[in-house]
C-alpha cells in the first residue's frame, strides 16, 4: 500500500469505524446521572455547558478504530469490536479529565477544559463516572474476565506513564538527574502506547482472535504509541501552527522535557552545551529550537519514530491478520505517524 493510498484511506477508516461505535457510545453515557453524562458529552463535543447540542471535535477516535480493526483482524465483524472500542474510549476520556488538571490545562481542542468548565470537583467525578462505566462496558462481555484484565494492564500502565511525566516536570535540565532519552521512551509506551495497544488487543479478543494474535497487536500499539508522541514532540517545536492548531515552539514555551530535547541534551558537540543554557536561563524559544536542531535533536527523534513504525510494521507482517483489517491498520498507522513531517 502507498503512502499516498494510506493517506488516503485512513481518514475514511476513523469516519467508518466512529459510526459504527457513537450509538453504542452514546447509549452507555446515556446510563450516567444526567449531570455527569452532560459532562461527559461536553468532554466528547456532543453538547455546550448546560446540554445544548455542540458540533465540538471530540477527537480522531484512534483507539475506538483500533478496538474496531483488531476485531475485524481476527476475521470477526467489526460490531465484535464494539465494547472494546467503547471501554476505551471511556478510559481514554477518563483519562483527559484528569490529566487536565493535574496539568492546570484551561483549554482543551479550542475549548474550555471539563474543569474549567464545570468546577474542579465536577470534572473528577465525571472521570471516575466513566472509568466505572469502562468496567461494566467490558464485564458484561463474553470474555469478561479476561478484557478487564487487558484493560487493566493498558490501565496501570498509563497510570505509570502519568506519574513519570508529572516527575519528569521536577527533574534538572542537566547533571545526574537529567531525563534521558530512554526513561523517555518507557514515558511515550506507557502513556500513549498501553492505550493504543490495549485498544486493539481488546478489539481481537472479542473478536475471537487467539492469544498470539492478540498480543502482536498490543505490542503493534505500543510500538505506535512511542512513534505517535515523538512525532508529536517534533510538531510541538516545529509544526505550522495552522496545521496542529499549536502555537510555534509551544512544547519549549511550556518547558516540556520532548524526545527532541533530551535527545540533543545528550548529544557530544557544543551546540548540547549551548541548548542547556538557554534552557536553563529560560533564553530564547527560537534560539532554542534552531540549537536543538543543529544538535541532533529533529533528526533523532525522527529516527526513533521510524524505528518504531518498522517495528509496527514488522510485528503486523508476522501475525496471522485477516487481509483487509490488516490493509486498514497499516494505513491508519501509517496516516498517525506521518502528520505533516
Amino acid at each position: 500500500m502507498t503512502a499516498l493510498t494510506s493517506a488516503l484511506a485512513a481518514p475514511e477508516v476513523l469516519d467508518r469505524c466512529r459510526a459504527l461505535v457513537r450509538p453504542a457510545l452514546e447509549e452507555a453515557v446515556g446510563r450516567l446521572h444526567p449531570w455527569v453524562a452532560e459532562m461527559a458529552g461536553y468532554a466528547f463535543g456532543w453538547c455546550e455547558v448546560g446540554g445544548a447540542p455542540a458540533k465540538a471535535s471530540g477527537g480522531k477516535g484512534v483507539r475506538q478504530a483500533l478496538a474496531v480493526l483488531g476485531a475485524e483482524a481476527a476475521g470477526a465483524p467489526g460490531r465484535a469490536g464494539v465494547p472494546a472500542a467503547v471501554a476505551v474510549e471511556l478510559v481514554h476520556t477518563f483519562s483527559l479529565l484528569h490529566d487536565d488538571i493535574m496539568d492546570g490545562d484551561p483549554a482543551r481542542r479550542r475549548r474550555p477544559t471539563v474543569w474549567k468548565a464545570y468546577g474542579t470537583g465536577p470534572a473528577v467525578l465525571a472521570g471516575d463516572g466513566l472509568f466505572a462505566l469502562a468496567v461494566e462496558t467490558l464485564a458484561v462481555t463474553s470474555a469478561g474476565p479476561e478484557a478487564l484484565r487487558l484493560l487493566s494492564v493498558a490501565l496501570g500502565d498509563l497510570v505509570r506513564g502519568q506519574a513519570d511525566d508529572l516527575l519528569f516536570a521536577g527533574r534538572p535540565w542537566t547533571g545526574p538527574g537529567r531525563v534521558r532519552p530512554g526513561e523517555y521512551r518507557a514515558l511515550a509506551e506507557h502513556k500513549t502506547g498501553s492505550l493504543l495497544g490495549g485498544a486493539a488487543a481488546l478489539g481481537a479478543r472479542l473478536g475471537g482472535a487467539p492469544p498470539t494474535v492478540v498480543s502482536a497487536l498490543d505490542r503493534a500499539g505500543r510500538h505506535l504509541g512511542i512513534a505517535f508522541q515523538v512525532v508529536d514532540d517534533v510538531l510541538g517545536i516545529w509544526g505550522d501552527p495552522a496545521v496542529t492548531g499549536k502555537p510555534v515552539h509551544g512544547d519549549l514555551r511550556e518547558r516540556k522535557k520532548t524526545f527532541p530535547v533530551l535527545a540533543a541534551l545528550d548529544a557530544p558537540c557544543p551546540a548540547a552545551g549551548r541548548l542547556a543554557v538557554v534552557l536553563e536561563s529560560g533564553g530564547d524559544l527560537a534560539q532554542a529550537a534552531a540549537l536543538i536542531e543543529e544538535a541532533g535533536g529533529r533528526e533523532a527523534a525522527l529516527a526513533e519514530a521510524r524505528r518504531h513504525i518498522a517495528a509496527v510494521e514488522a510485528v503486523l507482517a508476522d501475525a496471522p491478520l485477516a487481509a483487509g483489517a490488516s490493509d486498514e491498520l497499516r494505513a491508519l498507522l501509517e496516516f498517525l505517524v506521518r502528520r505533516d513531517l
